[in-house]
């Protein structure tokens, strides 16, 4: 039973991805917000799973082929479609009645894209065993989803500068070209809970929970591009070892 156990979480994975798009497409009908809040929520819930079924897998030292593959067809949905479609949901609020109303929203699917072009090259990548190249498709999706909720609960009153299209457009691109960029980023794998060797990761952790605490959703882009900026002194240092 225990071989199986990681699938199952990332079958969770999966399920989560698949109900998001349901509150998206659906629930944003009555209430476009909602919908997305909702997606955006279950989002995370796939996010968890995700890190949860390689943890499991490590743990318990089964992996499989078939494991693998699964891994990446649920993430294609849960992070490939998802941040597509909200993204999607978003420039149609900020072109509505616009005359680039009808089709300009479609854009927001080149994330989709890339995200597929990222997993693909993940897989056939033998460098990222133990780091990423390029932005992991998990933290572009998170990106994405913190939009809705930091419309939801706008603090900072954020929804004129969040709401314009070249904004969400500029990030559309900005993501895509992330995701296959050769740049290497750390990975949260700890192999063990010794300070030496995990500096990065433990500061990254401490920095991530002061944002959320202060932020809430506010801090999700922000912990992503601190992600990359505490990537970049390891970047340095290969390039002056190689």
């Amino acid at each position: 039973m225990k071989k199986h156990l990681p699938n199952a979480i990332t079958c969770l994975n999966l399920l989560c991805g698949c109900l998001a798009l349901n509150c998206i497409f659906v629930g944003s009908a009555a209430e476009p917000l909602r919908g997305l809040e909702l997606g955006a929520y279950l989002v995370a819930l796939a996010a968890l799973a995700d890190f949860a079924d390689g943890l499991v897998a490590r743990a318990l030292r089964v992996s499989s082929a078939i494991g693998k593959d699964l891994d990446s067809l649920a993430d294609m949905v849960s992070f490939g479609v998802v941040p597509g479609a909200i993204l999607m949901q978003l420039l149609r609020q900020a072109t509505a009645g616009g005359a680039w109303s009808d089709w300009l929203p479609y854009a927001g699917f080149v994330v989709s894209i890339f995200s597929a072009l990222r997993l693909a090259k993940f897989n056939n990548d033998t460098r990222q065993s133990d780091s990423f190249i390029g932005l992991p498709t998990p933290a572009c999706t998170l990106v994405v989803a913190s939009l809705p909720l930091i419309l939801t609960h706008d603090r900072f009153e954020l929804a004129p500068v969040l709401l314009n299209p070249w904004l969400l457009l500029g990030l559309t691109a900005l993501l895509s070209g992330l995701l296959v960029a050769e740049l290497p980023l750390f990975a949260l794998k700890f192999k063990s809970l010794a300070w030496v060797g995990n500096q990065r990761r433990f500061l990254f952790l401490a920095l991530t929970a002061g944002l959320l605490l202060l932020l809430q959703a506010a801090a999700v882009p922000l912990v992503v591009l601190l992600y990359v900026l505490l990537s970049v002194p390891r970047r340095r240092a290969r390039q002056q070892g190689g």
